[in-house]
């Protein structure tokens, strides 16, 4: 389970170190890919498997869910934590989620998400100012 808010920075080689309490969840591998609202999205190899098989199963006759299957699966690279608990985040993901130096990783259950900070705290900032209304919609699933 991944949970937390956690400040790290990526360096030249775009090497990000994965908050020390998650790591144990990438022992079978990393995989990161494009995400939503211009963030990355960073799931253990096993999860993978059960997003990866659920995208796949999308119907192709329909354009939307090619495009958002494109969007992930294409956009995925793989790897493995280094020696000092590092992912290396390849520049085209960087460059999707206009990454800098300092970065946010934000955890959302099943998945982490790879934030640019001024972008994160930006996306923070407006949605906990609509919370109230955010939530009575989430009335509606139940929650």
């Amino acid at each position: 389970m991944f949970i937390g808010e956690f400040s790290h920075t990526i360096d030249a080689k775009g090497r990000l170190a994965v908050p020390a309490k998650w790591r144990s969840q990438f022992a079978e591998g990393v995989i990161v890919t494009r995400g939503l609202d211009g963030c990355l999205f960073l799931y253990s190899r096993a999860e993978w498997e059960v997003v990866a098989k659920k995208l796949a199963s999308l119907p192709l006759s329909q354009k939307q869910s090619r495009a958002f299957a494109r969007l992930l699966l294409a956009g995925a690279s793989d790897g493995e934590l280094d020696g000092q608990g590092r992912i290396i985040i390849p520049e085209y993901l960087r460059q999707f989620a206009s990454l800098k130096h300092h970065v946010t990783v934000a955890g959302l259950y099943n998945r982490g998400e790879i934030w640019d900070e001024d972008a994160w705290h930006t996306y923070r900032a407006r949605e906990e100012s609509t919370s109230v209304d955010i939530a009575e919609s989430m009335g509606t699933l139940g929650i």
